[in-house]
């Protein structure tokens, strides 16, 4: 079992580390510029896009559950259809989100909190940006489904050569054309098509012969598409809640002033540091879990529940060694400004407690999408998001500033972590396929 999860979560890992490597770039060649507004104007950008790809990540997060499942059956069909059903939801919600654009940019301009500069920044960098949906929608659908078919490679391939071009791409522009944060969008936008195409090249080298001729009949079941809905559209909620609790975070950050905005922003890039290091063996989990579900094996998906979290405990350990131990040192790679290197230093704290606070959460979010178990797991998100982080932030951080807001992030997140645990035996361990 113990090679199993390492077969599939040492390429995730590979792969997910270059996705907070890029914004620790992008943050470093915004960083480097002389004002803390570059840095504040691609978190806010960042996060229009990161509310609004949260609608539609179950494309990535359900087809592994549904592909994972089929593989266990071996149900050959149902392997294809799970991947056409996602792709034509893909692109649907990319014409939406093209249609869309200058409205969603209205409404995310009279969200936002920060100055006006970094409000103007931070669209301009949107509307780049945008143009990039249709390659990052149709993205996840591969990527969910080559997870579902227990290959992490693949994924890992395209991710380094995203990020690779996309700091290239990032860097070229910004340091040779002066671009500043429209450098960074151009930058994403090439990059994600890159890896589009990469993407659908190894598709076809690798399983082009189990493709089967497109029936509509099939691939517009109604008691296929009835399933797919129910669970994707717990999943939206659950990414939902999750995206706009980060979202919300940034903006409360915000109005504290551009200064906390940029010391927060800083201080979350360790938080996905580690999220992204710790998610590799929950995508394992994915895939692992979906195929004993749909196998039916109970005894082996108790075993990669075990194994999951001894590894989570390991990997949580040398993460807060490092960020007991090096605090300055890690905040200077991104920032040079010693007003901002300064304001970090009351939050140190917030690094070291990270790790393992929050690695019980990542790691049952993978159980629970793989074995499909949806309104559990949008149910965990209702009780941490509502019942817990709004509640705490509404009583501490008017008392306590940004020391308030991110005691209650990690309410937040140690509450998901427990009522996962909680509802796991009945939910996951004794789940009827």
């Amino acid at each position: 079992m113990n090679r199993a999860i390492l077969k599939l979560a040492i390429p995730n890992i590979i792969s997910n580390i270059t996705i907070p490597l890029l914004g620790l770039v992008d943050m470093i060649l915004m960083g480097h510029l002389g004002s803390a507004i570059y840095i504040g104007a691609i978190s806010l950008g960042g996060t229009i896009f990161s509310v609004l790809y949260s609608f539609f990540s179950f494309l990535r997060a359900g087809t592994t559950g549904f592909t994972a499942q089929s593989y266990g059956r071996e149900d050959k069909i149902e392997i294809c259809y799970s991947l056409f059903r996602s792709i034509l939801i893909a692109i649907l919600a990319s014409i939406l989100i093209i249609s869309l654009r200058n409205p969603i940019a209205l409404i995310s301009l009279r969200l936002l909190q920060g100055s006006e500069e970094i409000k103007e920044l931070a669209i301009t960098y949107y509307h780049i940006r945008i143009w990039a949906a249709p390659a990052n929608m149709l993205l996840y659908c591969f990527n969910g489904w080559f997870v579902g078919m227990q290959n992490t490679k693949f994924p890992m391939i395209t991710a380094i050569t995203i990020n690779i071009f996309n700091i290239i791409f990032s860097a070229f522009f910004v340091l040779a054309m002066h671009l500043d944060v429209e450098g960074v969008a151009l930058g994403t936008v090439l990059a994600q098509y890159c890896g589009l195409a990469l993407t659908l090249t190894l598709f076809l080298i690798r399983y082009r012969n189990i493709l089967m001729p497109l029936n509509r009949r099939t691939l517009l079941d109604l008691s296929k598409i009835k399933r797919f809905f129910h669970v994707n559209i717990d999943l939206m909620i659950r990414s939902f809640l999750l995206i706009i609790t980060i979202a919300f975070f940034t903006n409360q950050s915000a109005t504290l002033g551009d200064n906390i905005l940029a010391v927060n922003m800083i201080l979350i890039q360790f938080f996905y540091i580690f999220s992204y290091f710790t998610d590799g063996f929950a995508y394992a989990g994915e895939a692992l879990v979906g195929r004993y579900t749909g196998a039916c094996d109970i005894d082996n998906i108790k075993k990669v529940i075990k194994y999951l979290f001894l590894w989570g405990i390991t990997i949580s350990l040398p993460f807060t060694l490092i960020y007991t131990l090096f605090p300055d040192v890690i905040v200077r790679l991104i920032s040079n400004d010693p007003t901002i290197t300064e304001a970090v230093k009351p939050y140190h704290i917030y690094m070291i407690i990270m790790p393992l606070a929050t690695f019980a959460a990542f790691l049952w979010d993978g159980v629970y999408i793989g074995a499909t178990a949806s309104r559990a797991i949008r149910n965990t998100m209702i009780i941490s998001t509502i019942l817990v982080f709004l509640p705490c932030w509404y009583y501490l951080m008017p008392m306590f500033g940004n020391h308030g807001l991110w005691a209650s992030f990690f309410a937040f997140m140690i509450t998901r972590g427990i009522t996962m645990t909680l509802m796991a035996k009945k939910n996951i361990i004794n789940i009827k396929n």
